[in-house]
């Protein structure tokens, strides 16, 4: 749900670790921080085989003696208690897990408005927190300027004057505004948190000003904050989801963002001093705009959009004659926008074959710049200083966790200079497995994506090595090349990584993304085993000893495929997932069910409701054959957690076998270090227990 088009940070996610670009993350169903700074996760289910290399056994029903003594979900058990391990030693041919998830992320670059600072997020300290350092040599160690709970986004006043930053309560996402001053000494509450939820719309051009988004009830408020005194006001009211995406740079008007579905989004321009109300782009077919970037005489913006075509090119907004013209328009999606403050560089990046391609364009003398060569092909973000032709580039990839790179236009050295070196735990990134990417007919014709990491050494010599079928949230979202440490550690325990983009995934154009909107969604299902029995034809995994994972939708996916082949995988874990659809559309957040009608169906109309009822894994529980370990937060305010627990007591009393980890400090994933050693710990465990390769 691409409801987001501001120049923004994306969104982090969770599972395994994937971003949620141009959106909300309070739209989609895809899990925040559960690994890192820069992920997510997805997966259906199906019947699986147990450790012996036999068939699993059928589950005894509910009237079963094991049935009569279950327990109630959730219970104390069930509150996951620190497991042993140890971190071991550097150089180890098998690390520990917990080195893997300690390899520290930099993220979310900004800069400040004479690019002489940098501001970003890492989590070196446990969780993700707020950092600054010089852009300059001699800059020595950065500064840490927040230590209390994970911020969630941050952004540099135009005046340089201060970094506003969002927190929120475990995971909550009730997100608290709060203003600190570059050297961290001075720090004011602008908005307290509160039950409703928020979302950062930006500063207005002079740093007088906030604007932002608040969803409570069945409404969304846009409003304007005054930074000096903290006064608010609210300058629209609608019902549907709609979100602040950028200002005009005259400070005049706001860009609006309508969601249309989890792929589309209408665009509005609200006039501040009457309320006026312009309509931009709301065309017949839903259509993706993402990252307004204004020119600076405010005549109009540069968007990326698949406005009228499959995939999203480039184009500019004429305000004069409200005409888009597109300016590169390739086969492949436009991914993210920014213009430098003075109108004269335009930089974009292209998603090709998941990896970002970045393009500087000087608009002045009309001509393209050469990127820097020592700037490594990852997957980008990317932020211009206010006041300075500087790019601040953060970057993902199997071998860089994420860094920040700084490119000053101007400089003539035509380097982009490596900001930050994120500590990796000891461990050698450059053993760190690349995969391959994969195109392969479903069983209807339909083209599938995937990235294949293979074990760099089989856990027995001359043997397949058992898979796992990662599945991402969302479902607009993709599975891309980026670091992700559990798929690394399972690499190195000889366990190969299958990353799969079934229909609905972004990144491969509009129609494949809307493959599964509505009654089509039993489709994507089918996608999971026409997966794995592809992978079996190529004969480099063996298959018979398959897994699944995924969280939030992959979450749901995984639940399903559970249900609905019960002899395929040895196991599955489930992160925050959908197990029954009726009440999870009934009890989602406002900006979810503001996307949930045009992506799903309608909760209130019978036949919709009879369809979600019979794609529910709940409804089939009994056909779980394979050990799940499900995974939740219950600050969880996208799946609320009673979807994982009433799923885990329908196992319980059906004498399945089923571990879960439910944590009171967490929400729509895991964020804190220590709960995320408890938990991977555990599904590291876990999976090498039923795949088989248990020392």
């Amino acid at each position: 749900m691409l409801a987001e088009i501001g120049n923004r940070e994306h969104a982090r996610c969770a599972g395994c670790g994937e971003e949620t670009p141009y959106i909300p993350t309070m739209m989609i169903r895809a899990p925040i921080l559960l690994l890192c700074m820069y992920t997510m996760v997805g997966s259906l289910t199906l019947g699986m085989m147990a450790c012996s290399g036999q068939r699993a056994q059928v589950a005894p029903s509910a009237t079963t003696p094991q049935a009569a003594s279950v327990v109630t979900t959730p219970n104390e058990a069930d509150i996951p208690k620190p497991v042993p391990g140890s971190f071991g030693l550097a150089g180890q041919a098998r690390p520990d897990i917990s080195r893997f998830l300690q390899v520290r992320i930099a993220g979310a670059p900004v800069l400040s408005p004479d690019g002489r600072m940098l501001a970003f997020r890492t989590d070196i300290s446990g969780k993700p927190q707020l950092w600054t350092m010089a852009t300059e040599g001699g800059s020595g160690w950065p500064t840490q300027l927040t230590f209390g709970q994970s911020v969630v986004f941050h952004d540099w006043s135009p005046t340089g004057e201060w970094i506003i930053y969002g927190s929120d309560n475990d995971g909550n996402e009730r997100v608290g505004f709060y203003l600190i001053t570059p050297d961290g000494n001075r720090e004011r509450e602008l908005l307290p948190p509160s039950d409703a939820f928020r979302l950062f719309g930006g500063f207005s051009p002079d740093g007088k000003q906030i604007a932002y988004t608040i969803a409570e009830g069945e409404g969304f408020g846009i409003r304007v904050v005054d930074v000096a005194t903290g006064v608010e006001r609210e300058v629209l009211r609608t019902k549907s989801g709609t979100y602040v995406t950028a200002w005009r740079p005259d400070g005049a008007a706001l860009v609006l963002s309508e969601v249309r579905g989890e792929d589309g989004n209408n665009v509005y321009l609200l006039t501040l001093d009457n309320g006026n109300v312009e309509e931009l782009f709301r065309p017949e077919e839903g259509a993706r705009f993402a990252d307004v970037a204004w020119r600076p005489d405010s005549g109009g913006f540069y968007v990326a959009s698949d406005m009228d075509r499959d995939f999203s090119g480039l184009a500019f907004y004429d305000s004069g004659n409200a005409r888009l013209n597109w300016i590169d328009t390739p086969d492949k999606d436009v991914d993210r926008v920014s213009l430098s403050t003075d109108g004269r560089y335009l930089a974009w990046t292209t998603n090709e074959s998941g990896s970002s391609v970045l393009h500087v364009r000087d608009l002045k003398g009309d001509r393209d710049l050469t990127v820097p060569e020592d700037l490594p092909s990852l997957i980008y973000q990317m932020r211009w200083a206010e006041n300075k032709a500087m790019l601040a580039i953060g970057g993902t990839g199997p071998e860089v966790p994420g860094d920040i790179w700084v490119w000053d236009i101007e400089a003539g050295a035509g380097q982009a200079v490596r900001a930050t070196t994120s500590a990796t735990a000891g461990l050698n990134m450059a053993e760190m497995v690349t995969p391959k990417h994969y195109a392969f007919e479903a069983r209807d014709g339909v083209t599938l994506y995937g990235f294949l990491y293979l074990p760099r050494n089989a856990a027995k010599p001359g043997s397949k090595p058992p898979v796992l079928l990662s599945v991402h949230g969302g479902p607009t979202a993709q599975a891309r090349p980026r670091f992700n440490a559990v798929h690394q550690y399972l690499l190195a325990r000889g366990i190969a990584v299958f990353d799969f983009n079934f229909r609905g995934s972004t990144g491969y154009g509009k129609t494949f993304a809307r493959l599964d909107n509505k009654r089509l969604r039993p489709n994507a299902v089918l996608d999971l085993a026409d997966a794995i029995a592809w992978l079996g034809k190529q004969g480099w995994v063996d298959t018979e000893r398959a897994a699944i994972m995924g969280g939030s939708y992959g979450g749901y996916l995984t639940n399903a495929a559970l249900v609905t082949f019960p002899e395929m995988f040895r196991c599955g874990v489930s992160f925050v997932g959908v197990s029954n659809w009726i009440t999870a559309l009934e009890g989602a957040s406002p900006q979810l069910k503001a996307t949930d009608r045009e992506e799903y169906g309608d909760i209130d109309d019978p036949d919709d409701r009879a369809f979600f009822r019979e794609i529910s894994p709940l409804t089939h529980v009994d056909n779980i054959r394979s050990p799940i370990m499900v995974i939740h937060g219950a600050n969880d305010p996208r799946d609320p957690v009673g979807e994982s627990d009433q799923f885990v007591q329908a196992i319980r009393e059906n004498g399945g076998e089923v571990e879960y980890l439910r944590f009171p400090d967490e929400g729509h994933g895991v964020r804190k270090l220590p709960n995320r050693i408890i938990t991977y710990r555990r599904v590291a465990s876990f999976l090498e227990n039923h795949l088989g390769l248990k020392e």
